[in-house]
């Protein structure tokens, strides 16, 4: 066949993302909730963000994996959701094959890295209710931009095998991704050689490297919840505690989703394809959404500071 999307090639110039296929007819209802997704990560993220540069109270450490936090959500919707309603609105299929690996790399790397800071956090509130006396000498200015230097590094250098592996493969079916996004096994997949290097490689990450993060944020909490337990009264284990929930149900949005869509990706061949991407695009758009909202509502010094702004600007 001389079409374009069968014709033989080593490295394809172009990749045709169709969005979420089997679901083309509700395409404009998908686009318009994801867009309000968006716009409310972007906007709750950017309040975060405004208001503890603004509040000198709020420069601390807990408030700093804040920020780290809530960049990485920035970037991580950011990498996704505009080519997704570009394509659902102007029917923008086309993305080059750099532009591809560069976006599998951006999601792969802050995806990790937001595992990372949820560690850190998970650490800040291990310090902040365990040894609490230790904790300003601990989790110094210092010590915390080195932490932030750590995830970093972590997520920039452990990602770069994907799009390495997958920019290494010959592609000879298709140049048609099933995809809203450039996913690392959707782009493999389309390869016409034995790429489990690079399917081991994703379990890997997932079971090791995410496993581990959430191995740590495991003890820590143990650790945690032992230390609660040991309170003299029934108010005080509550108001400790509450200030963890917050950090909780940030750790849930993100991997939860993140665990049930790898999996299902390699080994539910049977579930259709538009709920595994539904599911995927859950992945990447509820935690960027959820935690200002988590964290706006649950810290009482943000939730101060926003109220302030909100009554200031209405007078």
């Amino acid at each position: 066949m001389s079409d374009s999307n069968t014709t033989n090639f080593t490295n394809p110039f172009t990749f045709i993302l169709l969005g979420i296929p089997g679901l083309e007819a509700a395409n404009i209802w998908i686009s318009i909730l994801f867009c309000a997704m968006y716009a409310i990560a972007v906007l709750g993220n950017f309040t975060i963000l405004f208001i503890v540069k603004r509040e000198p109270s709020l420069h601390g450490p807990m408030f700093y994996f804040l920020c780290m936090l809530a960049v990485t959500d920035l970037v991580m919707s950011t990498s996704t959701v505009p080519k997704m309603l570009s394509i659902f609105w102007f029917n923008s299929r086309e993305i080059s094959f750099s532009a591809c690996l560069t976006q599998m790399y951006f999601v792969l790397s802050f995806s990790t890295m937001e595992s990372g800071i949820l560690v850190a956090m998970a650490f800040d509130r291990y310090v902040a209710i365990c040894n609490p006396l230790r904790y300003s000498t601990t989790l110094t200015n210092s010590v915390v931009a080195k932490i932030g230097l750590a995830v970093v590094l972590r997520s920039g250098i452990l990602t770069l095998p994907y799009p390495f592996l997958a920019r290494q493969w010959p592609y000879c079916r298709t140049n048609i991704i099933p995809h809203f996004y450039c996913g690392h096994m959707a782009v493999v997949k389309l390869a016409c050689a034995d790429i489990r290097i690079s399917s081991y490689y994703g379990l890997f990450d997932l079971f090791c490297l995410t496993g581990m993060d959430v191995f740590f944020i495991t003890v820590s909490y143990t650790q945690i919840l032992r230390a609660i337990f040991r309170l003299p009264t029934k108010d005080a284990r509550l108001k400790t505690f509450g200030t963890c929930i917050s950090h909780i149900c940030a750790i849930s949005s993100l991997y939860v989703p993140r665990f049930f869509s790898s999996l299902i990706q390699r080994f539910g061949h049977n579930v259709p394809l538009h709920f595994l991407l539904l599911i995927n695009s859950l992945y990447h758009l509820v935690p960027p959404v959820l935690h200002p909202i988590i964290y706006g509502v649950r810290i009482k010094q943000i939730r101060g500071r926003l109220l302030q702004l909100l009554t200031h600007k209405g007078t």
